[in-house]
């Protein structure tokens, strides 16, 4: 299937660019932000098996980790390369976050003469939904990590490996 530039990858690409500035705009501290934020969720996963638990360990790793970022980093603006440095945390959230919502819909199954298969995204989506995610250019740019090591799949698609499945 061809891809596209979807109005998808659009939205995907301006959220991106907002927590990329979000973390320019924050500094130093933006750079403890977005690393702090990718180590958070992937310890968060790798804790335990549960969404709910996971969500509630992150959300108390990340108070713990901005109450340390404000008492390390007192003046996170100080000098120029700081806003660079917040950059680069930021981008690494939104890359984070971009992954994570590509590749965080529901796959389907198609039952076939060959057996039975998954199909992402699931087509139970909404047609306009569907068809934006499925000609989606981030979509078929990301479709390499259904198969690359299990840590990147624990990071940014947990809910497979939980399920016992290969993320394929």
């Amino acid at each position: 299937m061809r891809s596209v530039i979807t109005w998808f990858d659009a939205l995907l690409v301006t959220l991106w660019a907002v927590v990329t500035a979000l973390g320019a705009r924050r500094g130093l501290a933006g750079l403890a932000w977005g690393l702090g934020g990718a180590v958070i969720c992937l310890l968060a996963n790798l804790l335990t098996r549960a969404p709910i638990p996971a969500a509630l360990i992150a959300l108390l790793l990340a108070v713990a980790l901005s109450f340390a970022v404000r008492r390390l980093v007192p003046d996170p603006l100080r000098l120029p390369w700081f806003l660079g440095a917040g950059a680069v945390g930021g981008f690494v959230l939104g890359a984070l976050l971009v992954v994570t919502l590509t590749l965080g819909f529901p796959i389907g199954i198609r039952i076939s003469a060959q057996g039975r298969t998954g199909v992402y995204p699931s087509t139970s989506l909404p047609p306009f939904v569907y068809t934006a995610v499925s000609n989606s250019a981030l979509l078929q740019r990301l479709t390499p990590v259904w198969r690359s090591s299990r840590v990147l799949q624990l990071l940014v698609v947990p809910d497979q490996l939980r399920a016992g499945r290969p993320a394929r």
